[in-house]
């Protein structure tokens, strides 16, 4: 991933309705959802998620598949990673000890404590 990738994934994260977008799609996993249920569990218009998926899927962050009259969407979790090892890049300066805890965050799969 370079910067005009990542910045074209954080720019289409940094909307309220996109991020719970993504959020709900990574948490569905690779079965995905279908989008009229995706809008329903959000409660968000067709046409308005018809938008925000536009825009999740230039970034290359969701995939529709279709499936007979439906457009199944997943999160692209490759994509993701990419996105969190090219922001992770270099973020300790040489010194993991400064790294560790965010790590390991990462690799416990829930979320951190919050104080």
């Amino acid at each position: 991933m370079d910067k005009t990738d990542a910045i074209a994934a954080l720019a289409a994260l940094a909307q309220p309705t996109r991020l719970e977008i993504f959020q709900l799609l990574v948490g569905m996993g690779p079965e995905g959802i279908p989008a009229g249920e995706l809008a329903s569990r959000l409660e968000v218009p067709q046409n308005t998620l018809s938008a925000h998926l536009s825009v999740l899927s230039r970034a290359g962050l969701v995939a529709g598949e279709r499936r007979s009259r439906f457009i199944i969407y997943r999160a692209d979790i490759a994509r993701l990673q990419e996105m969190m090892l090219f922001l992770l890049k270099d973020c300790c300066g040489g010194k993991a000890d400064i790294c560790a805890p965010l790590v390991a965050n990462l690799t416990s799969c829930k979320s951190p404590a919050h104080d």
